[in-house]
């Protein structure tokens, strides 16, 4: 069983899911693709992850650069959009990579690539925001297009302040 809670943020209410200690989901306010993968969940504020998420969350949006692999996480999917996710981690913080350069690192093509995108459970700490269209054209984004420019100006003013 997942259990879940919610999570203020800047940019709204995050829905968090865990099983096991893990964490299996981050999905923001009207979210497509919301829940997906979960079967069966219960409310549960008193899980023993929910304090690292939180935090982890909290230090993301102060803008200190959280380490994605720091927390315990279970991406269900399939074997290839479990790749796809594994290779959103890699992509450094401030920066983009397009959907078509994934797919070349994958062997796929961009659109098999985007729909693996898109259904990344674990928003924001698996960034998919990160992934935008050639040209650094800003496309599809599960949680919203304005979510994503304001995910991808906050972490490129974060990095400006650090120069």
């Amino acid at each position: 069983m997942d259990y879940r809670t919610i999570c203020d943020s800047p940019l709204g209410h995050l829905t968090l899911s865990c099983r096991d200690g893990a964490l299996t989901g981050l999905w923001l306010a009207d979210q497509r693709y919301f829940g997906a993968g979960v079967q069966d969940w219960t409310w549960d504020d008193a899980q023993p992850l929910w304090p690292a998420v939180r935090s982890w969350l909290w230090d993301y949006f102060a803008g200190r650069r959280p380490d994605p692999q720091a927390l315990p996480l279970l991406l269900r999917g399939t074997a290839f959009q479990q790749r796809v996710w594994q290779q959103l981690l890699t992509i450094p913080y401030g920066e983009t990579v397009s959907y078509g350069a994934l797919a070349r690192q994958l062997h796929s093509s961009p659109r098999a690539v985007g729909g693996a995108v898109g259904r990344n459970p674990i928003s924001i700490v698996v960034p998919c925001h990160r992934v935008v269209g050639s040209g650094g054209a800003l496309t599809g984004y599960a949680g919203g297009l304005e979510r994503k420019k304001w995910l991808l100006r906050h972490e490129r003013e974060d990095l400006t302040r650090q120069q």
